[in-house]
């Protein structure tokens, strides 16, 4: 193993020159550590293994190193909690669950957590495969936005990953660009998902109620309605929702549910519909009205009503470009197929007006009236529906009689919970942001 004497990062034997800053590598043993200044790690072997070689970023739970597995010669990335941190027993347990999902959900897709440990009083780490890259959050801070075929190879990916796990009633819970990693390759990128400590395991529920009282886990600008209001039955349609808001964001550049506070955007998420993204996007991008109908699909306020599985998301992505195949296909090609493949659906005019059924055509509580084709329909739970904003603001206009009529559960739950979780909130409801 090899080693640049300017940023500290280690390379394999073949490398010669480091690209982060162009140095000549070294032999990994003359290349002393990053300077340690008043960091307790630094220099040091953990645990008897682990060489800890540069810092590589700072979060709120804890610090990421680059270190050296002496065992296996290898690169690992090692996560250390923070000393205030680790001395709340349920953050550290949440830390833990993160290697047993790993050791449950290993996946081309899911970040591969190798160690956990603990290594003095209040002191656990955990060591992952290093990946080489950015998170989704860099790209947008740098770019604002994300190109739609590049971003249909990322949610294709990611629905992916997501399924597996969903499929094993393992739901993420904390969905956001933080939490996508790009790894950069020749024909695009290469999504690994972080941090699985966040989860629910509803094939066992004891498993999964680390929270207590008065605490919502997840981050509000993705959270769904039924997670704002720290409901106990949250599925894959949690996940559902976090990945349509993230869509949201990287083709508008903002997202789709905003406020001041904590409170405020709860309010939001639980009460309003954002704009269509066709009318938030730059023109250049040249969006599909039909992309709405997916995204309104995807950010349903109800369950019951939004796209049931990540990959319809995905599927529903890519029909609206007017692209043939499913998102298995996506996930695989090029970057620049992808582009080339979508330039001609829009030329063509295969990326149509409208990518599913359209809900208000017939009557869908007519007499053996047939359910509106859907791209979630062949697959497990409820349909997703078109243009459930639209849907939504039906519901509400209490001046409509035939929609009151025909509405199948009642406003007043949502707005009910939205006063709930706002009264939790001035009780000492708060955010885990990380």
């Amino acid at each position: 193993m090899k080693a640049c004497a300017g940023c500290h990062r280690l390379f394999p034997d073949d490398a010669a020159f480091c690209p982060a800053d162009g140095g000549k590598l070294a032999r990994y043993a003359e290349v002393p550590a990053q300077p340690a200044g008043d960091d307790r790690c630094l220099g040091t072997t953990l645990v008897d293994r682990y060489e800890v070689r540069r810092i590589v970023a700072d979060g709120g739970m804890g610090r990421v190193y680059e270190a050296r597995d002496a065992r296996t010669d290898r690169r690992v990335a090692l996560k250390v909690l923070h000393a205030d941190v680790a001395r709340d027993a349920v953050a550290v347990e949440r830390f833990k669950r993160e290697f047993d999902i790993s050791r449950e959900l290993p996946h081309e897709h899911i970040v591969d957590v190798l160690d956990f440990q603990s290594f003095g009083p209040q002191l656990f780490l955990l060591a992952m495969e290093f990946l080489d890259g950015e998170e989704l959050r860099m790209l947008l801070k740098r770019e604002t936005t994300v190109s739609p075929a590049r971003l249909l190879r990322i949610v294709s990916q990611v629905a992916i990953g997501l399924d597996e796990a969903h499929r094993r009633q393992i739901v993420h819970r904390d969905l956001k660009p933080d939490n996508i990693f790009l790894c950069g390759q020749p024909d695009g990128d290469l999504v690994k998902i972080l941090d699985f400590g966040s989860v629910r395991i509803n094939k066992d529920r004891a498993k999964s109620k680390l929270t207590s009282l008065g605490t919502t886990i997840g981050s509000p600008f993705y959270m769904s309605p039924e997670q704002a209001q720290g409901s106990e039955d949250l599925d894959q349609r949690a996940d559902v929702f976090a990945l349509g808001a993230i869509v949201y964001e990287c083709l508008s550049g903002t997202v789709p549910f905003s406020g001041a506070s904590g409170p405020a955007i709860l309010l939001a998420i639980l009460t309003k519909n954002p704009p269509p993204v066709t009318t938030q996007a730059r023109a250049d991008l040249q969006l599909p009205p039909a992309l709405d109908d997916v995204l309104d699909d995807a950010l349903a306020k109800r369950p019951e009503t939004r796209t049931a599985t990540v990959g319809a998301l995905a599927d529903g992505m890519g029909k609206a470009f007017g692209l043939p195949g499913s998102h298995h296909d996506w996930a695989k090609m090029p970057i620049s197929a992808l582009e080339a493949a979508i330039a001609e659906a829009r030329a063509s005019g295969a990326a149509g007006a409208v990518a599913v059924a359209d809900p208000f055509a017939t009557d869908p509580f007519a007499a053996g009236a047939a359910a509106p084709a859907s791209m979630g329909a062949a697959l497990p739970g409820p349909a997703p529906r078109a243009a459930a904003s639209a849907m939504d603001a039906a519901f509400d206009d209490a001046g409509s009689a035939g929609v009151a009529a025909a509405q199948p559960k009642s406003m007043a739950p949502i707005v009910i919970g939205a006063v709930v979780a706002l009264a939790a909130i001035g009780v000492g409801l708060f955010f885990v942001f990380k």
